[in-house]
């Protein structure tokens, strides 16, 4: 709980825009305690929790880095308890690629990040992975555990936002399709070096995101939570990794019910020593 609230006092400062100096006086400290706090080399008192948490607008849960029982924060929330599956049942293309590239001949560990209903981590378990996923929504995250029963199939998954998780377990591999543009770009490098840091050697990533393009109209269901990345960025997280594949594509989408398009970079990297 330690680093996790040291890095929470950390990105809350930043996105109130408050200087180590500014924090410290509204709450009545030193700029070295909070220093500190940042760097886990300390913890503020507990009388101190509330008035961190009335500056930050946060409950004293999701400062301490527990699941949030707050709003819904995605418009899947709702759509995710219908009996259908939103995405189907059938899995991403990037997932052949996985197969392709890194086959589960060994224990392979792979993390599914914002796994939605499930159509993905559960293909994964069926063809011998050993499969960890987590979502942001509770609908979703019980109809991947009732996708997983079907099939007879293990996939350890649990609740989280993506905002709020941090590894603390390394894996083979880690794959998100469609998830990312929720990280806003200032925590972007953070947390991508956090899933680089957790990631075995020889293990690999495969990602995408959407892309911001100036001829494409924003979706009918974007949300106000969503950041779209700009062409490439996604690529010079990588530059210390072999990459296997970056790309950007073009593509119509109905998920909204009516038709629009999304532009998306995709890479498959492997870190290698």
């Amino acid at each position: 709980m330690k680093e996790q609230l040291a890095k929470n006092i950390y990105r809350y400062r930043k996105e109130k825009n408050l200087t180590q100096e500014k924090l410290a006086r509204l709450i009545g400290v030193t700029y070295q305690a909070i220093s500190k706090w940042e760097n886990a080399q300390t913890m503020p008192d507990m009388i101190i929790l509330p008035k961190l948490s009335e500056i930050f607008e946060i409950s004293i849960d999701k400062l301490l880095g527990y699941p949030r029982n707050e709003k819904s924060m995605t418009i899947y929330e709702e759509e995710y308890k219908e009996n259908y599956y939103y995405w189907g049942i059938k899995p991403s293309k990037m997932c052949l690629r996985v197969l392709d590239l890194i086959p589960p001949i060994n224990h392979i560990k792979l993390l599914d990040i914002g796994c939605g209903e499930g159509r993905n981590a559960v293909f994964f378990a069926r063809n011998g992975y050993d499969v960890t996923a987590f979502d942001i929504t509770s609908a979703g995250i019980e109809k991947t555990r009732q996708l997983a029963e079907k099939y007879n199939v293990n996939v350890k998954v649990f609740k989280a936002d993506i905002l709020d998780f941090r590894l603390n377990h390394s894996y083979d591999v880690l794959f998100s399709s469609g998830v990312l543009h929720y990280i806003k770009p200032e925590f972007r490098d953070e947390i991508l070096s956090n899933y680089k840091k957790y990631t075995n050697l020889n293990g690999f990533h495969f990602f995408n995101v959407f892309v911001n393009k100036p001829f494409i109209e924003k979706a009918p269901d974007h949300e106000s939570t969503a950041f779209n990345w700009s062409s490439g960025e996604l690529f010079t997280h990588y530059h210390d990794w072999l990459i296997d594949d970056c790309s950007e594509e073009i593509f119509d989408c109905y998920s909204s019910g009516v038709l629009h398009q999304h532009a998306m970079n995709k890479i498959f990297a492997k870190k290698i020593n």
